[in-house]
């Protein structure tokens, strides 16, 4: 289960330690987990508290959900989703992984005696009476199981769909910030990388993080898989389940902003001017970012991605240079009066 996020000031730690073989067997996921972001929003919803670069968010998303008559149902969700301190680690089983229905597929595979342990474990938490849904969901029933996916399917279509581009940009400027420090330091220095997250702290192979209880996460030779999080606020999240596959979920911490940035109305001009996949491309070099990274975030080939880069790079609106192994995009500043219109 993971539990929820909180200011780091107030948190308790969260302990790992690492041997040589666990530093070995580390990895960093490859993007923003569908379902993950759509648990995390569902807190950033109901936490009044969360930071101000999801205010515009809350906003828009709620009207939309609104508008869409989706209003009620994401309630229900709410309530198997609570921005507390567990929800079911049933409703996050993936570890970066990329594809929403791939992780819904899996959800819906919980077996029935997890599905029961964890809904009496959140009922347990929350202090109320399981409602007559989640009891058929915790008996493995096949209709409730049904609604639970459609529900979920809705909700990421209207409040993290739209969204996704920026979210995959912004990971995947963070994952090119690690694989350099993995190149450059090994894995001691990945994980060193993070002290730059409030509250996080890494020597002699012990990570200490906030978190809201005082917790040791004993890895036994097994992998870990660090999973940046758009919607993951002020602390990161585990599983409650040491069995299930190892996941440190961590903040990406979007900048004030961010949103209004998305909808500017050089975003139209910018498509029509050199065509909707380079616009995307080019707006989200707010970070330099290198060929793959730019695949990764788009989905798209990287002989795609880089036909794409070419094309900017000859007109002037990036420029490619090499750091260490990688070569790495930036955005010239003909590159940002196109996207924000300035050109006439």
């Amino acid at each position: 289960m993971p539990t929820s996020a909180c200011d780091h000031r107030g948190c308790a730690v969260l302990r790992v330690e690492f041997t040589g073989q666990e530093l070995a067997r580390l990895r960093v996921a490859s993007g923003v987990d569908p379902l993950w972001e759509t648990a995390l929003s569902l807190h950033v919803l109901q936490n009044r508290q969360a930071p101000p670069a999801f205010g515009a968010w809350r906003r828009e998303a709620g009207a939309a959900l609104r508008r869409s008559g989706l209003a009620p149902m994401t309630r229900g969700l709410m309530r198997l989703c609570p921005d507390g301190s567990y929800f079911p680690d049933f409703l996050t089983p993936g570890r970066g992984d990329t594809d929403f229905d791939a992780g819904l597929d899996r959800l819906l595979s919980t077996p029935r005696r997890r599905l029961r342990a964890e809904l009496a474990r959140l009922h347990a938490h929350t202090g109320r009476p399981a409602p007559a849904g989640a009891r058929r969901l915790a008996d493995g029933c096949p209709e409730a199981l049904h609604r639970l996916g459609s529900a979920l399917r809705a909700y990421y279509r209207v409040a993290v769909e739209p969204y996704l581009a920026v979210m995959r940009a912004q990971a995947a400027a963070d994952r090119a910030v690690r694989a350099e420090a993995a190149l450059t330091h090994g894995a001691e220095g990945l994980l060193t990388g993070y002290d730059e997250l409030p509250g996080w702290h890494y020597r002699d192979r012990r990570l200490r993080a906030p978190y809201p209880v005082d917790r040791a996460l004993v890895l036994h030779g097994r992998a870990l898989t660090l999973v940046p999080a758009f919607f993951c606020v002020r602390a990161p999240l585990t599983l409650v389940d040491e069995e299930l596959p190892l996941v440190l979920v961590h903040p990406l911490s979007p900048a004030p902003g961010w949103l209004e940035r998305r909808q500017h109305r050089g975003d139209a001009s910018a498509a029509q001017l050199i065509g909707a996949s380079r616009a995307e491309l080019l707006r989200m070099l707010d970070h330099p970012m290198s060929t793959m990274d730019i695949a990764a975030a788009l989905r798209l080939a990287p002989s795609t991605a880089s036909r794409h880069a070419t094309v900017l790079r000859e007109a002037g609106l990036l420029l490619s240079r090499r750091q260490g192994v990688r070569v790495l995009h930036h955005r010239t500043r003909l590159g940002r009066a196109v996207l924000e219109g300035g050109l006439r």
